[in-house]
C-alpha cells in the first residue's frame, strides 16, 4: 500500500496536468473564418486582410459571428424586419380598464349605500322631531330627567329652549339635503 504523502503528491499532480489541459484549450484556435474557397479555417492568428469582415465567423473573445450562410441584408432592411416581427403591444390593457371599471362601479355602489342610510337616517330623525314638536307645542305638562336622574316637570322657559331646538332638528333633516362643501 502507498504512503499518504504519495498519494496526496498523485493527487495534486493530477491536479496540475488537468489545470493545464483546461487553459490549453483557451490557447487552441480562437479565429474562424471561410476562406475564398468556401472552407471554415481555423486560426490563432488572425485571417489575411483579404478576407472580408462577413466571412469571419469567430474573433478571439468575442461570440462567433453568423454563419455565411444567411444572406446580407442591409441594416434599414433588417430594422423595419425586426419592427414587423417584434408583437405590437396593445395600447390599451383591456384587463386593467375593465379592473378600473369595476373599481369605479364599486366605489358609485358604496356612495349610493352611504347616500341612502344618511336618507334614512335624517327621515327618523325628523319624525321624531315633529313628534317632539307636536309634544311640545300641544301645552301638556312634560317632565324631563335632570343631572341627578330625577323627573323635573319643564317650565315655560325650558319649553321655548326645547321647541326651538326641535325646530332647528325639524329644518334639517325635514328639508332636502344641504349641498356638500367643494372638497
Amino acid at each position: 500500500m502507498p504512503q499518504k504523502s504519495t498519494l496526496s503528491t498523485l493527487w495534486r499532480t493530477a491536479a496540475l496536468i488537468g489545470f493545464l489541459l483546461s487553459a490549453s484549450t483557451a490557447a487552441l484556435a480562437q479565429w474562424q473564418w471561410v476562406d475564398s474557397t468556401g472552407r471554415k479555417v481555423f486560426s490563432d492568428t488572425a485571417p489575411p486582410a483579404s478576407v472580408p469582415d462577413k466571412d469571419i465567423l469567430k474573433r478571439p473573445g468575442a461570440s462567433p459571428a453568423p454563419t455565411a450562410m444567411a444572406p446580407a441584408v442591409p441594416p434599414a432592411a433588417a430594422a423595419e424586419k425586426a419592427a414587423a416581427a417584434a408583437p405590437k403591444l396593445p395600447t390599451v390593457d383591456k384587463e386593467l380598464e375593465a379592473k378600473k371599471k369595476q373599481a369605479e362601479q364599486a366605489e358609485e355602489a358604496s356612495k349610493k349605500a352611504e347616500e341612502q342610510r344618511v336618507a334614512q337616517a335624517r327621515a327618523e330623525n325628523c319624525e321624531r322631531a315633529r313628534k317632539a314638536k307636536g309634544a311640545i307645542d300641544s301645552g301638556i305638562r312634560l317632565a324631563v330627567t335632570n343631572a341627578k336622574g330625577e323627573r323635573e316637570i319643564m317650565d315655560d322657559k325650558a319649553r321655548a329652549s326645547e321647541g326651538r331646538r326641535i325646530d332647528g332638528v325639524v329644518r334639517s333633516d325635514c328639508g332636502p339635503l344641504p349641498k356638500p362643501a367643494a372638497q
